[in-house]
């Protein structure tokens, strides 16, 4: 195999040459170490970049190697972290000038679940400012652009490893969401974005572990590449409260299923949200595909009053617990609209977060009664298709003022807020050439089932295979 090859297999492909010993850890490692040097500098996904190390972890990979080995399921794949999650021994920035210079002395959960799966660590990829807004810019590493067009942005909070993997500079890649920071990217950059059930993917360290609101998960190229990856971080961990008992395992299970007379409902709006209409063309296009799958389609969606209220009300609070003390000390040193969130969090009363949670409440039992009839819901992952990457946010959307820099993230972060598990998946592109993710919604907890719907939708598609012609060249 040669590099475009190696580049462009899936997590599985890869991890079944590595097994057989039809490639060596080495020979992949090589192969995306050369994929970084010649796309990264276009695209600016990857900000830190351990190669001398990861080519020793490869050649003690190697060196492991035998017939009947226990290799881990992750067995060998290159993996580029997040730059929200720490890894020991290299730096992680968040994304902030006040951090620029950290390095850990141990890893989050999430990358000792993949290092002991057998992924190897290659660096880090780039974040907007503390994970803040779905566009990756910051002051420490300056934008990452979209491979499908390198003068739009890719989305965030995930958006380097979103583009990262769009290029083949790695196969599988970490992320998270609060408010769309896995679907948004994903959507952008024509890759898988799962945000999983709140507990899923157990998260250490944490300074808010009860909370539901922002999870871990996994991005691939494919649903099947994200199944695998999730196997290997999902699973009880006693310093998660909410962790879900359930283990990774049967994640590796085949997600071929038999959707004949399974029910959804199908939504261009959420009930009202303004969507572009590049976007819009894009999501019905994807329509016939789920009923020629032999899936109910019928038109309709739950009553989403108070999604907005509360999301924006537990955002804040989870912003002032964060960055509060931070604004004391280095407020220079922080983006607008983090300081915004942040102000907005501390003004908070008891009243304010007891009237959350009565709407978030309220929220979750009548989507949970509509989900009684429909298994599946489907919306856009996006209001719109990638932006100018100039563009720190959207304001407007079809003549509608778009009153905060999040407020354009609704078809995301309405789902964020029931707690359900949701992916983007790969649907089509517009007339100009920008992907376009379709968002597939499931019942409570039911991670496994929206996989295997998205997985039953990309096969049908195949979008999935439209590489961007920066990593082919």
């Amino acid at each position: 195999m040669n590099q475009s090859d190696i580049c462009g297999a899936t997590a599985l492909e890869l991890t079944k040459h590595l097994r057989s010993r039809a490639l060596s850890v080495r020979e992949v490692m090589e192969a995306h170490l050369r994929q970084i040097e010649r796309c990264n500098p276009h695209v600016n996904a990857i900000i830190t970049l351990v190669a001398d190390r990861a080519l020793e972890a490869a050649d003690e990979a190697d060196s492991k190697w035998t017939p009947n080995a226990d290799l881990g399921p992750l067995f060998g794949l290159p993996i580029a972290h997040k730059d929200l999650v720490e890894t020991k021994g290299i730096r992680t920035t968040w994304g902030s000038p006040i951090h620029r210079d950290f390095i850990p002395k141990e890893n989050a959960l999430i990358v000792d679940r993949l290092q002991h799966a057998g992924a190897i660590t290659i660096g880090k990829t780039n974040v907007p400012e503390f994970g803040a807004g779905s566009q990756t810019f910051n002051p420490v590493f300056g934008e990452t652009r979209n491979p499908y067009d390198l003068s739009k942005t890719c989305g965030g909070s995930s958006g380097g490893a979103a583009v990262a993997l769009a290029c083949g500079m790695q196969p599988i890649a970490d992320g998270s969401d609060m408010g769309g920071s896995l679907r948004n990217p994903a959507s952008f950059c024509n890759v898988v974005g799962l945000r999983t059930s709140p507990g899923r993917v157990p998260k250490w360290p944490s300074g808010n572990a009860w909370s539901p609101l922002s999870v871990q998960g996994p991005m691939a190229r494919t649903v099947g590449d994200t199944a695998l990856m999730l196997s290997a971080i999902a699973g009880p961990d006693p310093r998660s409260p909410i962790a879900i008992s359930e283990p990774g395992m049967p994640f590796r299970g085949p997600l071929v299923r038999d959707f004949s007379k399974v029910r959804l409902s199908w939504s261009r709006d959420f009930g009202g949200l303004p969507v572009e209409p590049s976007v819009s063309s894009v999501i019905e296009s994807g329509k016939h595909i789920f009923k020629n799958l032999g899936c109910l389609v019928e038109d309709d969606e739950p009553d989403f009053t108070g999604a907005d209220e509360a999301f924006k009300v537990f955002r804040a609070a989870s912003f002032a617990q964060s960055y509060g003390a931070l604004l004391k000390t280095h407020r220079d040193l922080i983006k607008d609209t983090v300081i915004w969130n942040t102000e907005a969090g501390l003004d908070l009363t008891g009243a304010d977060m007891g009237r959350a949670e009565t709407l978030r409440t309220e929220l979750y039992h009548r989507v949970r009664k509509f989900m009684e009839h429909h298994e599946f819901m489907i919306f856009p992952a996006t209001q719109v298709a990638p932006f100018d990457v100039e563009q720190q946010f959207i304001t407007e959307i079809n003549g509608v003022k778009q009153d905060t820099y999040i407020d354009w993230m609704r078809s995301s972060y309405y789902i964020s807020i029931t707690g359900l598990p949701a992916i983007s998946v790969p649907c089509g592109f517009t007339d100009t050439g920008l992907p376009v993710g379709i968002q597939i919604v499931g019942r409570h907890q039911d991670d496994f089932g929206v996989l295997q719907l998205a997985h039953a939708f990309e096969e049908a598609t195949q979008v999935w295979k439209r590489r961007p012609p920066i990593a082919e060249d």
